[in-house]
């Protein structure tokens, strides 16, 4: 089934591009855009023949699946997240080589990742006051860990392993907020894992699989 799935990704990613380049023309295609992404990126982490529960698809659609993407909040004009080599983590509007590089988003148990920013080379980390900041991989501990829920809007939330009812999110300003201020009914916590696009924009996640990887 391999070629069939690579002239399927080659097929969509056409369409996409081309939906992409007419958005600045018609602004309104811009959600249809990010539907279409959304939808084909929970189609490539299906594991075939593997029988999938409603109740539990945010545990399990993302099994041994690892991920190169950009995580893209929907709130204010419109974030990405950046970490920056300085350990600061922020949203961008106007991307930069470390938006633009990538997040490596890795999966180390069942629902559980770690979110990697690959041109700092650090992770997205949260302490016990719901502050997000750069961890090097010297000091990886759970407050790396994330567990990514599949929401019904097909965006995501993340929240902190090491302390339940903490999510990631940014304000209408791109600033992080604190995990312990937010919940996954704001939109400030809701993240679109942007894939890779054929029109030559870079993705900004990486995942690694487990921690034996680091």
């Amino acid at each position: 089934h391999a070629p069939l799935r690579r002239a399927a990704a080659s097929s969509f990613y056409s369409l996409l591009g081309l939906v992409t380049g007419l958005v600045g023309c018609a602004p309104g295609l811009n959600r249809t855009a990010d539907r279409w992404e959304a939808l084909y990126s929970r189609s490539l982490a299906r594991i075939p023949g593997e029988k999938r529960e409603e109740t539990s698809r945010d545990s399990d659609y993302l099994l041994g699946i690892k991920r190169l993407r950009r995580l893209y909040c929907n709130v204010g004009i419109g974030f990405h997240i950046q970490v920056l080599p300085d350990g600061r983590i922020t949203g961008v509007h106007n991307e930069n080589r470390h938006s633009k590089s990538g997040k490596l988003i890795s999966p180390v148990e069942r629902g559980v990742v770690t979110l990697l920013g690959v041109h700092s080379g650090l992770f997205v980390a949260m302490n016990r006051q719901g502050k997000l900041y750069g961890s090097v991989s010297l000091h990886y501990n759970n407050e790396c860990k994330f567990r990514e829920k599949l929401l019904a809007n097909n965006y995501n939330a993340y929240e902190s392993m090491a302390y339940p009812r903490m999510y990631i999110g940014l304000s209408k300003n791109g600033k992080t907020k604190r995990g312990n201020r937010v919940s996954p009914a704001m939109t400030v916590t809701h993240f679109l894992p942007r894939i890779y696009s054929a029109m030559g924009v870079n993705s900004e996640l990486f995942c690694r699989q487990s921690q034996s990887d680091l």
